[in-house]
């Protein structure tokens, strides 16, 4: 039975280039790939949270930690996590980047997770848990940077903020119900119960991203409509008999042909399965606009082979090359440094790490208060996020409305808009009914501002890359540099997770509650400067523009 199983799972996931995988046209849909990457975000923040309730048992029941210890090792293994993951996160863009699968790496990062929960959940000593929190830390870098960049393949940038609203939903939920979950199981069904959880959302995750097949890939078998695709005498047939025709766009009806490798007709340049323009020099005379084409001599795909195609928007027949003239060469920096020389991704990356830090800020501080002037239990203080999280189910819309108006407006009002209510959080400072009510609508209201500042930035790293790219054809690179850049807003994020909490605790410890609500309301409304100023590009072009079309109207 089990023989038989394998053979079956192995059929699916598993097929040449000549038979079709089972199930191609779902396996590769947008909408598979779009849940595939929400429950990878999701499994990796789940385990990252269901854990907290049970650090501390293990480390005094299992790793014989004194109890005067238990508090340090507890902010060890948060740092230690918080530090993998700023690490790691821009190494795992650039090999990202540099990979010609997308799925190759998050397998690896599933890889990670699982042997970090199995550490976690079996370690008796320090250095194995430490150890685990790292693999941890790694893992979610790799889910970030390569999980969002391979959104951006499959979508495109126009509809990349809609898309990213349902990112936040996965990642809202899984922040919300992994330590209520990870406490009520270990308070019902002990240690290993939570870690039973665990691992049967790690198996969901193997299955999903194992049958995932990306666009690029799936386009060897299953072409776009009206995509002629040769290969072979034929395709250079089509091609040398359009250009003696004097035909102004030889190859039409030819968009896209996939090879495993293609060598230019000059054979000093291969290209490995990357769309090559006929009015490259080499190919067709000069200053002439083609489609874009693939030319092979040999056949469509191999076995095992992968098209080198980083967008699948390359794939479309509504895709023309820039010409010749236009492509420049890629920068001689590093990606990275081109990428952070941006004032608007910084701003970007700052609004970023600000959004995070006033999320979860209230982590570390909100549960003991609940405790303190309401006198509620585990289960109460969990259940207190629920007004916080629930308002990211708007996510989707805000992120629509963003691919169509842009991101500046709608970042630039959640930060204003959170100010008034973070400030009035220092309200509540008694116990009773109302003081109750009070919270959970402040809480509400703030979930609100804070869901339409995060989605618009998610969407904002691909709109910056796509402008750069713009203006400055071939500036990444032939393989692009959406990993990288999710890896620098990864970091960020990632920064305001390490911060937010730890800069609430300490003003309450030395300042009371009062000061920090209102230091928390100073910090956003701050934020509204540079998300106002840069989001969408520098606002004073904007302006510029405006003034110079109304001068012409004038004319």
């Amino acid at each position: 039975m089990s023989g038989h199983v394998t053979k079956s799972f192995y059929a699916l996931v598993k097929s040449d280039s000549d038979k079709p995988p089972l199930l191609l046209r779902y396996r590769s849909s947008r909408r598979f790939i779009l849940t595939t990457i929400c429950v990878a975000i999701f499994t990796d923040i789940f385990l990252y949270g269901i854990i907290v309730p049970v650090v501390p048992f293990a480390l005094t029941k299992r790793a014989r930690v004194a109890e005067k210890d238990v508090q340090h090792w507890v902010s060890v293994l948060l740092a230690v996590y918080g530090a993998a993951l700023l690490a790691s996160a821009p190494i795992c863009g650039y090999l990202a980047d540099r990979s010609t699968s997308r799925r190759l790496p998050l397998l690896i990062g599933l890889l990670a997770l699982a042997g970090a929960t199995l550490m976690l959940c079996f370690g008796h000593t320090i250095a194995v848990l430490v150890t685990g929190r790292l693999l941890q830390g790694i893992s979610a870098a790799i889910v970030w940077t390569v999980g969002l960049a391979l959104l951006v393949d499959t979508v495109g940038q126009k509809e990349i903020g809609q898309v990213m609203g349902y990112i936040s939903i996965s990642m809202s939920v899984s922040i919300f119900v992994a330590p209520l979950l990870g406490g009520v199981v270990y308070d019902r069904g002990g240690y290993f119960a939570v870690y039973y959880m665990a691992f049967g959302l790690i198996i969901v995750d193997i299955i999903l991203r194992t049958v995932m097949i990306e666009k690029k890939v799936a386009y060897r078998w299953e072409k776009p409509d009206g995509l002629t695709v040769l290969s072979g005498p034929l395709a250079r047939e089509k091609v040398a008999s359009s250009t003696q025709q004097g035909d102004p766009h030889p190859g039409s009806g030819v968009d896209i042909i996939f090879s495993e490798s293609i060598a230019a007709t000059n054979g000093n340049r291969a290209l490995s399965g990357s769309p090559l323009a006929l009015d490259d020099p080499a190919i067709a005379p000069s200053g002439r606009r083609t489609a874009p084409i693939l030319i092979s001599d040999g056949p469509v795909a191999e076995p095992g082979s992968e098209p080198n195609l980083n967008n699948p928007s390359e794939c479309s027949p509504r895709v023309e090359s820039p010409s010749a003239s236009t492509v420049k060469k890629a920068s001689r920096w590093p990606s990275v440094i081109v990428l952070l020389s941006s004032r608007r991704l910084l701003s970007a990356l700052y609004c970023a790490l600000m959004q995070s830090a006033l999320l979860t800020a209230w982590d570390s501080v909100l549960p003991l208060r609940v405790n303190k002037i309401f006198g509620w239990q585990s289960l109460g203080a969990g259940l207190i996020f629920l007004p916080l999280v629930l308002p990211s189910f708007l996510a989707p819309v805000v992120g629509a409305f963003s691919d169509r108006y842009g991101s500046r407006l709608p970042t630039s009002i959640g930060f204003l808009l959170a100010t008034p209510f973070l400030v009035l959080l220092r309200l509540v400072d008694h116990g009773g009914r109302s003081q109750v009510v009070i919270l959970c609508v402040l809480l509400a209201c703030l979930g609100v501002a804070l869901t339409i500042v995060m989605t618009p930035l998610l969407a904002e790293v691909a709109y910056i890359l796509e402008a750069k790219e713009k203006h400055h054809p071939g500036l990444f690179g032939q393989k692009g540099a959406y990993a990288q850049a999710y890896g620098l807003f990864n970091c960020a994020f990632a920064g305001g997770m390490l911060v937010g909490p730890l800069l609430a605790g300490a003003l309450v410890d030395e300042q009371g509650w009062g000061t920090m609500c209102l230091t928390l309301g100073v910090l956003s409304v701050v934020s509204v400067i540079p998300a106002l100023l840069f989001t969408n590009g520098w606002i004073g072009k904007k302006w510029k523009r405006r003034k110079t079309e109304g001068d012409q109207g004038e004319a």
